[in-house]
């Protein structure tokens, strides 16, 4: 390939990325591979080469986002009471998942966690980093010791995907997040 075809190449890349942004913000996880082409410019063959899987599309549009959880989680991981910082940080994915949409649907689990090839990058990003904030509240006794970050990006995924619809999906899967905290149980 030459150093031109590349140039365009990457130009595409950076097109399709930013059509597909606003047309998942304004879609969510549905978004129309087909109107990211026609928008961007590009054939649909494109995109697929670009982005071979909905999945690779979605990843690439959370990708920022994702990096500011990751950073987020290792700010929190030394601070004060490692209940409260793992619950601030999964407060602050559920926000995420809520805002942007399109996010929960990245993180969702797809069945092919078993082959590498088909890896969920967001979720591995965010298990990695919200690792450290688990194993201290376990350590400390906040957390049950069999309890996954995989586990946890699982419930923020259902909480975000059944509240989207919501009039105010953001209010709904705050309290349906603080509803999972508390558990189901009155306060002694």
């Amino acid at each position: 390939m030459s150093e031109r075809q590349r140039a365009d190449a990457r130009r595409n890349y950076a097109r399709i990325l930013a059509v597909a942004a606003d047309e998942v913000a304004a879609q969510g996880a549905a978004a129309s591979l087909e109107q990211i082409a026609r928008t961007a410019g590009v054939g649909s063959a494109t995109v697929r080469r670009h982005f071979p899987t909905r999945r690779a599309l979605l990843e690439a549009v959370s990708r920022e986002r994702i990096e500011a959880l990751r950073a987020r989680a290792q700010e929190l991981a030394g601070e004060g009471d490692s209940r409260d910082a793992l619950l601030a940080w999964l407060g602050e994915v559920v926000a995420y998942c809520v805002s942007a949409r399109g996010l929960a649907a990245a993180l969702a689990y797809d069945g092919a966690g078993t082959d590498p090839a088909h890896e969920n990058s967001c979720s591995a990003a965010l298990e990695e980093a919200a690792g450290p904030l688990l194993r201290r509240a376990a350590q400390d006794g906040a957390v049950s010791t069999g309890v996954t970050v995989a586990d946890l990006i699982t419930l923020i995924v259902g909480i975000a995907l059944a509240t989207e619809h919501y009039p105010d999906p953001a209010a709904q899967a705050g309290r349906l997040f603080r509803l999972a905290v508390a558990g189901l149980s009155p306060q002694a």
